[in-house]
């Protein structure tokens, strides 16, 4: 009897499960057949499934205004994608469908919401919420947006400084939101962010500069936590004390109406994933609301800004195993057609975990392996999943004819840009041809290739060589 690598997964997991199924023992993404894209396209690609941006954001907004009904909560929710996640025109375009507002985060950024307004994707009421440090370059950006009438375009203060420094650009009346520092977790290499307005400043900040501003109306206070929200006493801890000072500033400030709970919601990143999306809004919602009438004031709006939960789980990439190399007794490697270090640096720069999974082969048995990537550096490799600290894949037997496929998963955010979309890459490996799929009402599939797998010729010319 042969323990197959399907039985290994039924036995440890719920599969099939949201997004991943099996039908001719090949797999299936969002009811995507990944055999015919490998057979039309070849590997490696890279995939962008639309429709699960639009999944994910009204997978969000329901439950806020769920929660904002059953707790009588007076404010409303506003959801904003982070554009740094993915800048790519399909996929804000595609989030911009589903009623968002963007924040930004650098000087070119502006640049893009100027490109969306051009093309009519936006209007002048939509929310802007600007965030990082602010050049001068940013900072003129953001006033050209005022005078263009986007009444709705938030500067988020990163330091104090930025408010003397906007304030001599224009003269125009200004609404201003500041971020709160907060305190990092344990485990970080420093104690309190570099990102924000220290807690203990900016009361005495508001009431000696911002206060007395005739331009200026402070509307939102802002604060981040890097490790995403969720259920730990770290998160609660830096959540209190930010609607605490909220509280504070409410009571001197009556323009100020918005708390903006930066810092995401996670994604699936193992089949075993298990996060209860439900309780963690709800409890958000009701902490702020009780808080609220313990202090007298009014309930505020409650902004998000959700860039990795809103376009992570819509990308992966496939590759072709090419070889097996036995190296030792006990190490096996599937070198792939590609660079793992090109095509998800989070997994060796930050050690991020992604959903990895055979596209075929599901019948034959398993046996522990690691992945190596095409590029000579010793870091190019994976070879832990998140629950288990081993990877377990089908064997290739002598006699098959069919090369194994592998996927990895819930990739859509940031790997583009940290990898440095068409441009040089580690070892001149190409990037990968990237495929975009979108879905008609009716539920059929249509797709394109986006870009094509980067040449020779096209690094050479970024390179500085003279090509004919």
């Amino acid at each position: 009897m042969i323990n197959s690598y399907f039985d290994l997964i039924d036995q440890t997991y719920y599969f099939p499960q949201d997004g991943f199924d099996l039908r001719d023992n090949w797999l299936h993404f969002n009811g995507l057949s990944i055999k015919y894209l490998i057979e039309k396209y070849g590997t490696p690609f890279r995939l962008t499934y639309l429709p699960k941006i639009g999944f994910q954001i009204k997978k969000a907004k329901n439950l806020f205004n769920r929660a904002i009904r059953a707790n009588n909560y007076q404010g409303k929710y506003h959801y904003c994608y982070c554009t740094k996640c993915c800048h790519f025109s399909h996929v804000i375009k595609e989030a911009l469908k589903h009623g968002v507002h963007l924040e930004t985060s650098s000087s070119f950024d502006i640049d893009l919401i100027l490109k969306l307004y051009d093309s009519k994707l936006i209007e002048q009421n939509i929310i802007l919420v600007h965030n990082g440090y602010k050049t001068d370059d940013y900072l003129r950006k953001i006033i050209k947006l005022k005078e263009l009438g986007f009444y709705n375009s938030i500067p988020v203060l990163d330091s104090k400084e930025e408010l003397d420094r906007i304030t001599k650009l224009t003269n125009e009346n200004l609404k201003i939101g500041i971020r709160m520092a907060i305190n990092e977790e344990s485990s970080s290499a420093y104690y309190t962010s570099r990102l924000g307005i220290r807690p203990s400043e900016i009361i005495d900040f508001y009431k000696e500069e911002i206060a007395h501003a005739k331009n200026i109306e402070l509307k939102m206070l802002h604060f981040f936590v890097d490790s995403g929200i969720k259920d730990s006493i770290y998160y609660w801890g830096e959540f209190k004390k930010a609607i605490q000072l909220y509280a504070q500033l409410k009571k001197m400030c009556p323009t100020l109406r918005a708390i903006n709970l930066g810092g995401g919601m996670p994604i699936r990143n193992n089949l075993g994933f298990d996060f209860d999306y439900d309780y963690m809004i709800k409890e958000i919602v009701r902490n702020i609301k009780d808080l609220c009438n313990q202090e007298g004031i009014e309930e505020p709006d409650i902004f998000t800004e959700f860039g990795k939960y809103t376009v992570g789980e819509s990308g992966a990439v496939v590759f072709k195993v090419l070889e097996q190399k036995q190296q030792n007794d006990s190490e096996l490697w599937y070198m792939i057609d590609n660079s793992l270090m090109n095509t998800i640096p989070d997994s060796w720069s930050i050690f991020e975990r992604f959903i990895l999974l055979p596209i075929n082969k599901w019948n034959n048995d398993y046996t522990r392996v690691n992945i190596g990537g095409l590029s000579c550096d010793h870091s190019d490799y994976y070879n832990s999943e998140d629950l288990n600290q081993e990877i377990y894949l089908p064997r290739n037997k002598p006699d098959d004819q069919e090369p194994l496929y592998v996927g990895f998963f819930h990739t859509g955010a940031y790997q583009d840009a940290i990898s440095g979309y068409g441009g040089i890459k580690h070892c001149l490996i190409p990037s990968p041809k990237h495929i975009v799929v979108t879905q008609d009402k009716k539920g059929n599939f249509d797709e394109y290739v986006y870009r094509e797998e980067q040449d020779v010729e096209n690094m050479l010319r970024i390179l500085g060589y003279q090509v004919d």
